[in-house]
Protein backbone atom coordinates (compact mmCIF):
# COMPACT_ATOMS: atom_id res chain seq x y z
CA UNK A 1 0.00 0.00 0.00
CA UNK A 2 1.59 3.29 -1.06
CA UNK A 3 1.19 6.04 1.16
CA UNK A 4 2.15 9.69 -0.48
CA UNK A 5 2.57 13.10 1.31
CA UNK A 6 2.48 16.02 -0.05
CA UNK A 7 4.26 18.78 1.49
CA UNK A 8 7.86 18.39 3.63
CA UNK A 9 6.56 21.01 6.42
CA UNK A 10 6.75 19.99 9.94
CA UNK A 11 3.34 17.50 9.99
CA UNK A 12 4.42 15.35 6.76
CA UNK A 13 7.84 14.77 8.16
CA UNK A 14 6.35 13.85 11.90
CA UNK A 15 4.16 11.56 10.03
CA UNK A 16 7.05 10.30 7.65
CA UNK A 17 9.15 9.82 10.54
CA UNK A 18 6.47 7.86 12.95
CA UNK A 19 5.69 5.45 9.84
CA UNK A 20 9.17 4.80 9.36
CA UNK A 21 9.65 3.77 13.04
CA UNK A 22 6.68 1.65 12.71
CA UNK A 23 8.08 -0.13 9.61
CA UNK A 24 6.00 1.64 6.57
CA UNK A 25 7.22 3.58 3.86
CA UNK A 26 6.15 6.53 2.77
CA UNK A 27 7.46 9.10 0.29
CA UNK A 28 7.12 12.77 0.52
CA UNK A 29 6.60 14.96 -2.44
CA UNK A 30 7.46 18.80 -1.80
CA UNK A 31 7.70 20.96 -4.37
CA UNK A 32 10.63 22.92 -3.38
CA UNK A 33 14.18 22.04 -4.66
CA UNK A 34 16.01 21.58 -1.84
CA UNK A 35 15.58 21.73 1.96
CA UNK A 36 17.58 24.90 2.19
CA UNK A 37 15.72 26.48 -1.26
CA UNK A 38 13.39 28.83 1.52
CA UNK A 39 13.81 30.38 5.22
CA UNK A 40 11.59 28.87 7.20
CA UNK A 41 10.36 31.49 9.42
CA UNK A 42 11.22 31.98 13.47
CA UNK A 43 10.63 30.40 16.68
CA UNK A 44 8.46 27.82 17.97
CA UNK A 45 7.43 26.77 21.34
CA UNK A 46 6.48 23.24 21.74
CA UNK A 47 4.19 22.23 24.39
CA UNK A 48 4.75 19.44 26.45
CA UNK A 49 1.48 17.89 25.75
CA UNK A 50 1.25 18.03 21.50
CA UNK A 51 4.46 18.67 19.92
CA UNK A 52 6.53 17.25 22.08
CA UNK A 53 4.37 14.20 22.55
CA UNK A 54 4.76 14.11 18.76
CA UNK A 55 8.34 14.32 19.09
CA UNK A 56 8.55 11.55 21.76
CA UNK A 57 6.10 9.67 19.86
CA UNK A 58 8.81 9.45 16.79
CA UNK A 59 11.61 8.74 18.89
CA UNK A 60 13.05 12.29 18.49
CA UNK A 61 13.23 13.84 22.25
CA UNK A 62 15.87 13.85 23.28
CA UNK A 63 17.57 15.14 19.83
CA UNK A 64 14.93 17.97 20.26
CA UNK A 65 16.02 18.83 23.77
CA UNK A 66 19.38 19.57 22.78
CA UNK A 67 18.84 22.11 20.47
CA UNK A 68 15.44 23.43 22.52
CA UNK A 69 16.31 27.21 24.11
CA UNK A 70 14.73 26.12 27.49
CA UNK A 71 15.06 30.10 27.91
CA UNK A 72 13.09 31.51 24.96
CA UNK A 73 10.44 30.81 27.58
CA UNK A 74 10.74 34.26 28.94
CA UNK A 75 8.18 36.61 28.01
CA UNK A 76 7.78 40.64 28.16
CA UNK A 77 4.75 42.29 27.94
CA UNK A 78 4.57 46.16 27.41
CA UNK A 79 1.65 49.12 26.63
CA UNK A 80 2.92 51.29 24.03
CA UNK A 81 3.63 54.34 25.90
CA UNK A 82 6.50 51.91 27.96
CA UNK A 83 4.56 50.77 30.47
CA UNK A 84 5.99 46.97 31.60
CA UNK A 85 3.32 44.86 32.02
CA UNK A 86 4.54 41.81 32.71
CA UNK A 87 8.34 40.43 32.79
CA UNK A 88 8.78 36.52 33.02
CA UNK A 89 12.02 34.69 33.46
CA UNK A 90 12.55 31.34 32.95
CA UNK A 91 15.02 29.89 35.83
CA UNK A 92 17.70 27.42 34.80
CA UNK A 93 15.82 24.32 35.85
CA UNK A 94 12.65 25.27 34.83
CA UNK A 95 10.57 22.49 33.36
CA UNK A 96 10.86 22.18 29.49
CA UNK A 97 7.05 22.73 29.14
CA UNK A 98 7.27 25.33 26.08
CA UNK A 99 10.99 25.50 25.27
CA UNK A 100 11.55 27.64 21.93
CA UNK A 101 13.28 25.46 18.71
CA UNK A 102 14.27 27.58 15.61
CA UNK A 103 11.55 26.45 12.97
CA UNK A 104 14.68 25.17 10.24
CA UNK A 105 16.40 23.14 12.89
CA UNK A 106 13.27 21.23 14.23
CA UNK A 107 12.66 20.58 10.03
CA UNK A 108 16.11 19.10 9.95
CA UNK A 109 16.15 16.82 12.89
CA UNK A 110 13.00 15.55 11.43
CA UNK A 111 14.70 15.39 7.33
CA UNK A 112 17.80 13.72 8.96
CA UNK A 113 15.52 11.11 10.77
CA UNK A 114 14.35 9.74 7.11
CA UNK A 115 16.09 7.57 4.26
CA UNK A 116 17.30 9.76 1.84
CA UNK A 117 15.09 8.57 -0.70
CA UNK A 118 11.50 9.37 1.93
CA UNK A 119 11.60 13.11 0.28
CA UNK A 120 11.50 13.76 -3.58
CA UNK A 121 11.65 17.67 -3.73
CA UNK A 122 11.26 19.54 -7.18
CA UNK A 123 7.74 17.93 -6.83
CA UNK A 124 4.84 20.65 -7.43
CA UNK A 125 1.61 18.76 -7.23
CA UNK A 126 -1.03 20.19 -8.87
CA UNK A 127 -3.95 17.59 -8.80
CA UNK A 128 -4.89 13.38 -8.09
CA UNK A 129 -7.37 11.61 -9.82
CA UNK A 130 -8.19 7.64 -9.52
CA UNK A 131 -4.84 6.70 -7.75
CA UNK A 132 -2.60 9.25 -9.84
CA UNK A 133 -0.50 11.92 -8.50
CA UNK A 134 0.41 14.64 -11.15
CA UNK A 135 3.25 17.40 -10.78
CA UNK A 136 4.12 20.41 -12.18
CA UNK A 137 6.60 19.18 -14.20
CA UNK A 138 4.39 16.57 -16.25
CA UNK A 139 5.03 13.50 -14.31
CA UNK A 140 3.22 11.34 -11.93
CA UNK A 141 3.36 8.65 -9.38
CA UNK A 142 0.54 5.88 -7.76
CA UNK A 143 -0.85 6.12 -4.26
CA UNK A 144 -3.47 4.09 -2.03
CA UNK A 145 -3.57 7.02 0.76
CA UNK A 146 -2.95 10.42 -0.56
CA UNK A 147 -2.29 12.86 2.94
CA UNK A 148 -2.25 16.44 2.00
CA UNK A 149 -0.02 18.12 4.35
CA UNK A 150 0.61 21.15 1.79
CA UNK A 151 -0.07 24.13 4.27
CA UNK A 152 -2.40 26.80 4.28
CA UNK A 153 -3.17 26.93 0.76
CA UNK A 154 -3.39 23.31 0.61
CA UNK A 155 -4.16 22.04 -3.36
CA UNK A 156 -5.07 18.33 -1.69
CA UNK A 157 -8.06 20.74 0.43
CA UNK A 158 -10.04 20.74 -2.99
CA UNK A 159 -10.01 16.93 -2.76
CA UNK A 160 -12.47 16.42 0.60
CA UNK A 161 -14.01 20.63 1.20
CA UNK A 162 -14.75 23.63 -0.29
CA UNK A 163 -13.56 25.67 2.78
CA UNK A 164 -10.65 28.35 2.28
CA UNK A 165 -8.71 30.25 4.13
CA UNK A 166 -10.24 33.91 5.18
CA UNK A 167 -8.72 37.07 6.18
CA UNK A 168 -8.67 37.32 9.49
CA UNK A 169 -8.46 41.51 9.12
CA UNK A 170 -5.25 41.16 10.35
CA UNK A 171 -1.97 41.84 8.49
CA UNK A 172 1.83 41.63 9.84
CA UNK A 173 4.93 43.17 7.99
CA UNK A 174 8.11 41.08 9.40
CA UNK A 175 11.31 42.69 10.06
CA UNK A 176 14.65 41.76 11.43
CA UNK A 177 17.44 42.37 12.83
CA UNK A 178 20.86 40.30 12.74
CA UNK A 179 23.14 39.71 15.09
CA UNK A 180 21.46 42.20 17.52
CA UNK A 181 23.69 41.27 20.60
CA UNK A 182 26.42 42.58 18.32
CA UNK A 183 25.00 45.30 16.41
CA UNK A 184 22.37 46.69 18.88
CA UNK A 185 23.55 45.37 22.16
CA UNK A 186 21.44 47.89 24.33
CA UNK A 187 18.45 47.00 21.90
CA UNK A 188 19.12 43.09 22.41
CA UNK A 189 19.17 43.72 26.37
CA UNK A 190 15.88 45.36 26.25
CA UNK A 191 14.42 42.00 24.52
CA UNK A 192 15.71 39.89 26.71
CA UNK A 193 16.15 36.42 26.05
CA UNK A 194 12.54 35.15 24.41
CA UNK A 195 9.56 36.95 23.46
CA UNK A 196 8.52 40.56 23.63
CA UNK A 197 5.25 41.95 23.24
CA UNK A 198 3.49 45.18 22.46
CA UNK A 199 0.16 45.40 22.82
CA UNK A 200 -1.60 48.80 21.12
CA UNK A 201 -4.86 49.59 20.37
CA UNK A 202 -5.49 48.70 16.41
CA UNK A 203 -1.79 47.53 16.34
CA UNK A 204 1.46 45.83 17.61
CA UNK A 205 5.08 44.81 17.61
CA UNK A 206 6.37 41.92 18.91
CA UNK A 207 10.15 41.01 18.91
CA UNK A 208 10.98 37.58 19.07
CA UNK A 209 15.18 36.44 20.08
CA UNK A 210 16.06 33.67 17.48
CA UNK A 211 18.25 30.84 18.05
CA UNK A 212 21.03 32.07 15.80
CA UNK A 213 21.68 35.33 17.30
CA UNK A 214 18.74 37.36 15.05
CA UNK A 215 15.86 39.05 16.48
CA UNK A 216 12.47 39.10 14.13
CA UNK A 217 10.21 42.22 14.90
CA UNK A 218 6.47 41.75 13.59
CA UNK A 219 4.36 44.76 13.33
CA UNK A 220 0.46 43.60 13.01
CA UNK A 221 -2.06 45.99 11.99
CA UNK A 222 -5.61 44.89 12.87
CA UNK A 223 -9.04 45.88 11.56
CA UNK A 224 -7.52 46.12 8.06
CA UNK A 225 -8.55 45.06 4.81
CA UNK A 226 -7.28 41.93 2.43
CA UNK A 227 -6.05 44.45 0.43
CA UNK A 228 -4.14 46.70 2.97
CA UNK A 229 -0.80 46.50 1.86
CA UNK A 230 -1.40 47.46 -1.55
CA UNK A 231 -3.44 50.80 -0.16
CA UNK A 232 -1.09 51.03 2.80
CA UNK A 233 1.24 53.65 1.33
CA UNK A 234 4.63 51.65 2.27
CA UNK A 235 6.74 51.44 -0.47
CA UNK A 236 7.89 47.18 0.00
CA UNK A 237 10.02 47.52 -3.19
CA UNK A 238 12.56 50.23 -1.02
CA UNK A 239 13.14 48.48 2.03
CA UNK A 240 14.49 52.03 3.62
CA UNK A 241 11.55 53.78 2.73
CA UNK A 242 9.36 51.16 4.35
CA UNK A 243 10.55 51.41 7.36
CA UNK A 244 10.75 54.95 7.73
CA UNK A 245 6.73 54.27 6.92
CA UNK A 246 6.33 52.13 9.52
CA UNK A 247 8.04 53.93 11.80
CA UNK A 248 5.20 56.67 11.39
CA UNK A 249 2.48 54.19 11.50
CA UNK A 250 3.52 54.28 15.21
CA UNK A 251 3.72 57.70 16.15
CA UNK A 252 3.55 58.28 19.67
CA UNK A 253 4.93 55.26 21.08
CA UNK A 254 7.73 55.37 23.38
CA UNK A 255 10.86 55.88 20.96
CA UNK A 256 12.39 52.50 22.44
CA UNK A 257 10.28 50.49 20.19
CA UNK A 258 10.68 52.65 17.09
CA UNK A 259 14.51 52.57 17.67
CA UNK A 260 13.92 48.62 17.14
CA UNK A 261 12.29 49.15 13.36
CA UNK A 262 15.17 51.29 12.78
CA UNK A 263 17.57 49.04 13.29
CA UNK A 264 16.15 46.17 11.22
CA UNK A 265 17.99 45.30 7.89
CA UNK A 266 16.55 45.31 4.32
CA UNK A 267 14.13 42.51 4.91
CA UNK A 268 10.47 43.56 4.64
CA UNK A 269 8.19 40.47 4.36
CA UNK A 270 4.08 41.05 4.13
CA UNK A 271 2.00 38.38 5.73
CA UNK A 272 -1.48 38.36 5.50
CA UNK A 273 -2.90 36.46 8.06
CA UNK A 274 -6.15 34.13 7.55
CA UNK A 275 -7.71 31.68 9.04
CA UNK A 276 -10.30 28.32 7.90
CA UNK A 277 -13.25 28.04 10.29
CA UNK A 278 -13.12 26.75 13.54
CA UNK A 279 -14.30 23.30 13.20
CA UNK A 280 -13.97 22.29 10.17
CA UNK A 281 -14.95 19.02 9.52
CA UNK A 282 -15.80 16.36 5.72
CA UNK A 283 -17.07 13.23 4.92
CA UNK A 284 -14.19 10.67 5.49
CA UNK A 285 -12.71 9.33 2.43
CA UNK A 286 -10.75 5.87 2.30
CA UNK A 287 -7.91 7.42 0.44
CA UNK A 288 -7.36 10.88 1.12
CA UNK A 289 -6.98 12.72 4.50
CA UNK A 290 -5.52 16.44 5.77
CA UNK A 291 -3.08 17.24 8.46
CA UNK A 292 -1.70 20.54 10.00
CA UNK A 293 -2.77 23.83 8.38
CA UNK A 294 -4.13 22.26 5.52
CA UNK A 295 -6.82 20.75 7.65
CA UNK A 296 -7.11 23.80 10.42
CA UNK A 297 -5.64 27.05 9.50
CA UNK A 298 -5.75 29.19 12.76
CA UNK A 299 -4.13 32.32 13.68
CA UNK A 300 -0.35 32.93 14.56
CA UNK A 301 -0.71 32.37 18.48
CA UNK A 302 1.19 28.76 19.19
CA UNK A 303 -1.13 26.13 18.65
CA UNK A 304 -0.40 25.74 14.84
CA UNK A 305 2.73 23.87 14.29
CA UNK A 306 1.91 21.52 17.97
CA UNK A 307 -1.19 20.38 16.41
CA UNK A 308 0.36 19.49 12.84
CA UNK A 309 3.37 17.66 14.83
CA UNK A 310 0.72 15.85 16.57
CA UNK A 311 -1.54 14.90 13.86
CA UNK A 312 1.03 13.82 12.15
CA UNK A 313 2.40 11.51 14.89
CA UNK A 314 -1.42 10.25 15.67
CA UNK A 315 -2.15 9.25 11.95
CA UNK A 316 1.10 7.50 11.72
CA UNK A 317 0.25 5.93 14.86
CA UNK A 318 -3.88 4.71 13.72
CA UNK A 319 -1.63 3.53 10.12
CA UNK A 320 0.56 1.41 12.13
CA UNK A 321 -2.36 0.14 13.86
CA UNK A 322 -3.87 -0.52 10.79
CA UNK A 323 -1.81 -1.64 8.23
CA UNK A 324 -4.14 -3.52 5.98
CA UNK A 325 -6.81 -1.82 6.47
CA UNK A 326 -6.56 2.47 5.50
CA UNK A 327 -9.98 3.45 5.47
CA UNK A 328 -10.42 2.61 9.23
CA UNK A 329 -6.81 4.22 10.11
CA UNK A 330 -7.94 7.55 8.90
CA UNK A 331 -11.49 7.43 9.85
CA UNK A 332 -10.23 6.97 13.57
CA UNK A 333 -7.43 9.85 13.21
CA UNK A 334 -10.15 12.11 11.73
CA UNK A 335 -12.58 11.62 14.43
CA UNK A 336 -9.75 12.38 17.35
CA UNK A 337 -8.05 15.47 15.06
CA UNK A 338 -11.23 16.72 14.60
CA UNK A 339 -12.37 17.40 18.14
CA UNK A 340 -8.94 18.53 19.64
CA UNK A 341 -8.34 21.10 16.95
CA UNK A 342 -11.92 22.47 17.10
CA UNK A 343 -10.91 22.98 20.64
CA UNK A 344 -7.27 24.49 20.23
CA UNK A 345 -9.10 26.39 17.12
CA UNK A 346 -11.47 27.91 19.76
CA UNK A 347 -8.97 28.57 22.13
CA UNK A 348 -6.45 30.42 19.37
CA UNK A 349 -9.21 32.72 18.25
CA UNK A 350 -10.21 33.69 22.07
CA UNK A 351 -6.75 34.74 21.87
CA UNK A 352 -6.71 36.32 19.22
CA UNK A 353 -9.94 38.15 19.45
CA UNK A 354 -7.59 39.62 23.33
CA UNK A 355 -4.55 40.61 20.67
CA UNK A 356 -7.74 42.73 18.44
CA UNK A 357 -8.97 44.63 21.41
CA UNK A 358 -8.44 48.40 22.01
CA UNK A 359 -6.99 47.33 25.56
CA UNK A 360 -5.32 44.22 24.31
CA UNK A 361 -2.13 45.07 27.23
CA UNK A 362 -4.35 44.58 30.03
CA UNK A 363 -6.35 41.72 28.69
CA UNK A 364 -3.72 39.69 27.88
CA UNK A 365 -1.94 40.52 31.29
CA UNK A 366 -5.25 38.93 32.74
CA UNK A 367 -4.74 36.49 30.21
CA UNK A 368 -1.22 34.97 31.53
CA UNK A 369 -2.10 35.73 35.43
CA UNK A 370 -5.82 34.94 35.60
CA UNK A 371 -7.70 35.85 38.96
Amino acid sequence: MTIAIVGAGLGGLALARVLHVNGIDAVVYEREPSRGARGQGGMLDLHSGTGQRALREAGLIDQFHAIARREGQDLRLLEPDGTLLLQEDTPDDAPLERPEVDRADLRNLLLDSLPEHAVRWGHAFEHADHGLLHFADGSSATYDLLVGADGANSRVRALLTDARPAHTGQNVVELCIPDIDRTHPDLATMIGRGNYWVLGDGQSLSAQRNGDGRVRIYLSFHHTAEDWFATSRIPFDDPAAARARLIDLFTGWDPRFTALIAACDDTVLQRPITTLPVGLTWPSRPDVTLLGDAAHLMPPVGQGANMALLDGALLGLALAAHPDDFPAAVKEYEREMFERTSTAGRQSAHVQEILMSPDAGQRMLAFFQPG
